[in-house]
């Protein structure tokens, strides 16, 4: 019952992030509802915070298969668990990109049809913003390329920092409790105000596959992907899980004495 409660506890700690953040950008790209990007950044590090304030007491608020991960190097939570933490954050995030739908499929209709978007075609990826990320940002597009060695870099560094936050946040003799939430949420906004003009800043891998693979079978089909084809796995979930691996070690050797 304890492990249930554990997954559970995962899953919904991913649907609220993912509820919040993608909410947050269906809001600006659909409806304009915020005028920048630090608005959508912020709202993204609250929807973190109040996961990790509702399930911390039930599961280890992982919430991100790079954590999951890079707790698992650390020793901090046993292999076998593992698997079935990731699949609670991918059902998580799936879930709430379903409920997302539902609350804006009208809005994205009038958003489509406003620009002649068919679902499904290759320019409908602009339509598919709110589910999985893309590079560059389209609300940046033609200001700058970028290919995907440079955003898996991106992505790469900006889980790296997260990912230590974290650890030095939770270490036992500087442990700060309530704050440590809002602090990790706050870590979420700054970077996201830093990379997401690039790469969207996913950080997550089941932030991105979950939605991702929602928004392909909602009809987007392979426009939910980015180019080059296969590029949203090396940058979107390749990347992030090898920052959190590289912030184990250097929270290891930042740690030695």
């Amino acid at each position: 019952m304890k492990s249930l409660k554990e997954l559970l506890g995962e899953s919904l700690g991913t649907f609220i992030i993912v509820f919040f953040g993608c909410g947050a950008v269906a809001g600006a790209v659909y409806l304009g509802a915020f005028s920048s990007l630090l608005e959508v950044a912020i709202i993204w590090g609250m929807g973190v915070t109040l996961a990790i304030f509702s399930t911390r007491n039930i599961c280890s608020a992982h919430l991100n298969p790079a954590v999951t991960i890079a707790m698992l190097i650390a020793k901090r939570i046993s292999w076998k668990k593992v698997p079935y933490y990731i699949l609670a954050q991918f059902i998580g995030a799936f879930i709430a990109s379903s409920v997302l739908y539902f609350i804006f499929q009208d809005a994205i209709s009038v958003y489509e049809e406003s620009l002649n978007i068919v679902r499904g075609g290759k320019e409908s990826y602009q339509s598919a913003v709110m589910f999985g990320e893309f590079f560059p940002n389209p609300g940046f597009n033609g200001k700058f390329k970028i290919g995907w060695p440079t955003a898996m870099v991106l992505e790469t560094i900006g889980t790296l920092l997260l990912v230590l936050v974290i650890f030095r946040l939770n270490e036992k003799e500087k442990q700060i409790d309530n704050l440590t939430p809002i602090l990790i949420g706050l870590t979420v906004s700054s970077i996201i105000c830093v990379i997401a003009p690039f790469t969207q800043a996913g950080l997550n891998p089941a932030r991105d596959f979950g939605p991702r693979l929602f928004a392909y079978f909602a009809g987007w089909k392979n426009a939910a992907f980015p180019v080059p084809s296969y590029s949203f796995l090396t940058v979107y979930i390749v990347g992030p899980i090898l920052g959190g691996v590289l912030a184990t070690f250097l929270h290891k050797f930042m740690s030695s004495k």
